[in-house]
């Protein structure tokens, strides 16, 4: 893995989140509560105010108090699980990660994601991008196809028909709405990968 300054990748990812959130919102609004977009931008400008701190820090301690820091900041079903994913990927990660490591780590955040929201891949939730990005992870992909798989995995769960979270009380008409999750986790692939390949 390439090295990475962490303050600018916490940075951008903030501006990147506040430049979408009103995006965000739309998607949420459509078929959920409608606050996705504030309650991300909320916690990401949160972590971004604390940026030097957790750069300080060795990347996986880094990884836990910045999701210790979105679970109490973003709120909403977000909050716990976009925290949890950092959590758990801070428990897993290498202080300086190779493939291997971050594929291994990225798939035990996943499964912690999807107990903490009782969830699984297919059922119109932020895992229906999480999972394909892991898969690209372990079969070597680029940082840029990831984050391009990540784009079609978001696009992928608009004829989706939620069966978890809020949306799945809209049964039916859930469908032909992207899953506002799954874009948020779309948005930050890409930002990652901008980074990590030097482009961002």
């Amino acid at each position: 893995m390439a090295a990475f300054d962490l303050a600018r990748l916490i940075t951008t990812a903030a501006d990147t989140i506040a430049a979408h959130s009103e995006e965000l919102t739309a998607l949420d609004q459509a078929i959920g509560d409608g606050d996705h977009g504030l309650n991300m931008k909320r916690g990401f400008e949160a972590v971004r105010a604390d940026a030097g701190a957790f750069a300080a820090k060795p990347l996986p301690e880094a990884l836990k108090a910045i999701g210790t820091k979105l679970v109490m900041t973003v709120g909403g079903a977000s909050g716990p699980l976009f925290g949890t994913l950092f959590l758990a990927l801070g428990k897993e990660i290498s202080g300086e990660p190779d493939r291997a490591n971050l594929a291994a780590a990225f798939g035990k955040a996943i499964e912690a994601v999807a107990a903490r929201g009782k969830s699984q891949v297919g059922q119109k939730t932020m895992l229906d991008v999480l999972q394909p990005v892991q898969d690209a992870l372990v079969e070597g992909k680029t940082a840029m196809e990831i984050a391009d798989i990540a784009d079609l995995a978001a696009e992928a769960t608009v004829p989706m028909k939620a069966t978890r979270g809020r949306a799945s009380f809209l049964g039916d008409r859930s469908i032909g709405h992207m899953d506002a999750g799954g874009r948020s986790v779309a948005l930050l692939v890409r930002t990652v990968a901008e980074i990590v390949e030097g482009q961002a």
